[in-house]
């Protein structure tokens, strides 16, 4: 798997846009530009017949956008993983962009390397959001679940009833088998995405929301 090259289409109506695209990608030897596609018609034409890893697409594209393409691609294609790169910061655009299915949300303003991570990223499965925007949709996410569990991984609830219980971050480490600068790590987390100051607050959220009694 160390040796596997990924496999990029980029999708951008502006022609010196991919130019540029393509000399960041010729940087990178385990990643391989396999085509260019102007509009999102051209984008499922090339996709078919190429079958490429990732589609690095814009939204704003004459005809048929990006974000419809992308979940027609995630329809007809879903092996294929889509990275959204766009001017837009706004949450509306990044929300929309995930639900129809896109993997990765990048802004034309971000770094070489940021487009780079995205790829081998989005390639192994992951998701990827700029770290200009990762901010804005947390807090847009905030505003639209229920439940402010939902905010948190598997790994993120799991250690937060750990410290909720009574154990010190080395003794979370421990029983999960994972190092204490993780644990910190996963707890900083916890306590960002909850709007918690202390570890009594995060006790009070425990027993508020029936995960100790």
């Amino acid at each position: 798997m160390a040796d596997t090259v990924t496999r990029v289409l980029l999708a951008d109506d502006h022609a010196l846009v991919r130019r540029g695209l393509a000399l960041i990608l010729g940087t990178d030897a385990k990643v391989q530009l396999v085509g260019e596609a102007r509009d999102g018609n051209e984008t499922l034409q090339l996709v078919a017949t190429l079958r490429p890893d990732v589609v690095v697409m814009d939204i704003s594209m004459a005809g048929m956008n990006g974000l419809e393409c992308t979940r027609l691609l995630s329809e007809r294609s879903p092996n294929t993983k889509v990275i959204i790169l766009s001017m837009h910061r706004d949450p509306v655009y990044v929300r929309e962009a995930l639900r129809v299915g896109a993997k990765g949300y990048l802004v034309k303003e971000d770094t070489d390397e940021n487009l780079l991570s995205a790829i081998r990223n989005v390639a192994k499965g992951n998701a990827f959001l700029s770290p200009a925007v990762a901010g804005v949709v947390v807090t847009d996410f905030r505003k639209h679940v229920s439940n402010p569990l939902d905010l948190l991984s598997a790994r993120e609830r799991e250690v937060l009833y750990l410290i909720a219980e009574g154990l010190t971050n080395k003794e979370v480490a421990k029983r999960l088998g994972l190092s204490v600068y993780t644990i910190e790590a996963h707890r900083s987390r916890v306590m960002e995405k909850l709007n918690l100051q202390s570890s009594v607050d995060l006790v009070r959220f425990a027993i508020r929301h029936g995960l100790i009694v």
